[in-house]
């Protein structure tokens, strides 16, 4: 089973997280942010990733650090998850639509970790969720990800059609990436590595 459970603990925050690489999609997601939690719900949807995250942070003072450190774990949890990567396809990319959003990602899996983040979005908040968030979850999920993730919001209207056209579009990609291909019976890597 490729697998993993993380639990990571500071002064501002609590966070456990449970991944199985090779679910269906189940998400049990409690952040104390609703908007947060329905994004991630999505994603691990989308990727077919089985996820149970629970993470209690400092939200009275903002969505920041909870956002931030629920990135860093699940980025821990995929990369001991995923182990030497052998067999994996690797890459994903997607070209997903959401009502008058449209968001492209495109990520692999090489061990080094870079995030590359062209999203303008129409407002500054979605309800009560700051959408710059969005960006500090990513560069979180990338580098403990160990991954290279290129995110565009190509069209853009309404904030929360476009965070959701880019969250269901990393998980999508993600399906794709950590998939096992019948045909790579070693490290998909000219190096012979990925790390």
């Amino acid at each position: 089973m490729r697998t993993a459970n993380i639990n990571r603990e500071t002064a501002e925050t609590r966070v456990a997280v449970e991944l199985n690489l090779d679910g269906a999609g189940a998400a049990k997601i409690d952040t104390g942010i609703a908007f947060f939690d329905h994004m991630l719900t999505l994603l691990f949807r989308h990727a077919l990733i089985d996820a149970t995250i629970k993470a209690v942070g400092d939200i009275a003072v903002d969505g920041h650090h909870t956002v931030e450190d629920t990135g860093i774990v699940i980025g821990q949890a995929l990369d001991r998850a995923l182990g030497d990567k052998r067999g994996i396809n690797r890459y994903g990319s997607m070209l997903l639509p959401m009502e008058e959003a449209l968001a492209q990602i495109a990520l692999d899996f090489s061990g080094r970790p870079l995030l590359v983040y062209r999203a303008n979005f129409s407002a500054a908040r979605t309800g009560d969720f700051d959408v710059a968030l969005a960006r500090e979850f990513f560069r979180a999920l990338t580098v403990c990800a160990k991954m290279n993730l290129h995110i565009a919001l190509l069209s853009v209207d309404e904030p929360h059609h476009s965070l959701e056209a880019i969250f269901k579009g990393v998980g999508r990609s993600l399906r794709q990436a950590v998939a096992l291909d019948p045909r790579e019976t070693g490290i998909p890597s000219s190096k012979g590595t990925l790390a």
